[in-house]
């Protein structure tokens, strides 16, 4: 995976938009204007499979206009805003074209998910009196709160010890709010319907992708587990081996950092002696 994004980006790279938060915050400020002020324009640009099909192709595209519902004004603000800071990072971290390739995926698979699961809600039979219906449903599912939850994994993914303020008071890492969410999109997963099911595996296939074609296998491979093992023994051992030792009691250094150690002059040879035994002993003489 690595050396096919590289390979991309060398011959695409500079197609890449620079700074595409911006134009993801810009894009769901002109949503959120279109909702008070025309709120039946919204059901034009949404993610409705049977109308794409039946042309309206440009709905690939805007239903990425409209900003996930639910918000106020102020906290959409800050909510943007917060989006815009990680997703600049990503960008920064990754460079413009691998983070293009990240949420173009993410909005691809979407599309993709939806139509699929249209198809199999109408029996293929696109024409159909109920495909109306089903496209209208599923339109309901298939929002942008997945795609930016897939870009807070991914920014949890790479920085999982940066802090940040809970409601602007507490303290917490990205790592545990990132366990958070997933337990809450887990418990989604296998509490809601079909619709929902796939809308989440869907938008966030492009983040199931990114971790796992990014996770280091070799680190767990048996030889390189084999070769941590004996690397820390050889550790050990180096650890183990003391300065001093006392030729009659044989105490170390390790038994009592307060101990003294001294050669004696009289003793034939190099022999060492704790501060104990250093005057006591009998010395050593050789013929």
């Amino acid at each position: 995976m690595e050396k096919f994004l590289n390979k991309m980006e060398r011959k695409y790279g500079k197609y890449a938009l620079e700074n595409l938060s911006l134009y993801i915050v810009g894009a769901y400020a002109i949503g959120y204007v279109l909702q008070l002020l025309l709120p039946g324009s919204i059901t034009l640009i949404n993610l409705d499979p049977y109308r794409i099909l039946h042309g309206q192709v440009w709905r690939i595209i805007t239903w990425m206009v409209i900003p996930p519902s639910g918000y106020n004004i102020l906290f959409l603000a800050i909510m943007l805003y917060f989006y815009y800071s990680i997703g600049t990072t990503l960008e920064r971290t990754w460079g413009a074209f691998r983070y293009n390739i990240y949420i173009f995926s993410g909005v691809i698979f979407t599309v993709v998910g939806a139509i699929i699961l249209f198809l199999i809600r109408s029996g293929l039979d696109i024409n159909s009196a109920d495909a109306v219906g089903y496209g209208s449903v599923i339109s309901l599912f298939f929002t942008t709160y997945y795609v930016n939850m897939s870009i807070f994994l991914a920014f949890a993914a790479n920085y999982p010890e940066m802090k940040v303020l809970l409601y602007f008071i507490i303290p917490i890492k990205m790592k545990w709010m990132a366990y958070v969410y997933g337990a809450i999109l887990l418990f989604n997963f296998f509490v809601s319907g079909v619709e929902t099911k796939v809308a989440i595996v869907a938008s966030l296939l492009n983040f199931i992708v990114f971790f796992f074609s990014t996770r280091n296998y070799k680190r767990i491979s048996p030889h390189e587990i084999r070769r941590k093992k004996m690397y820390h023994q050889e550790i050990n051992r180096a650890n183990s081996i003391t300065k001093h030792k006392c030729a009659i009691c044989g105490r170390t250094e390790k038994d009592d950092e307060t101990l003294e150690f001294r050669f004696c002059s009289k003793c034939d040879g190099n022999y060492e002696y704790c501060q104990e035994h250093l005057f006591t002993h009998e010395h050593i003489r050789t013929l």
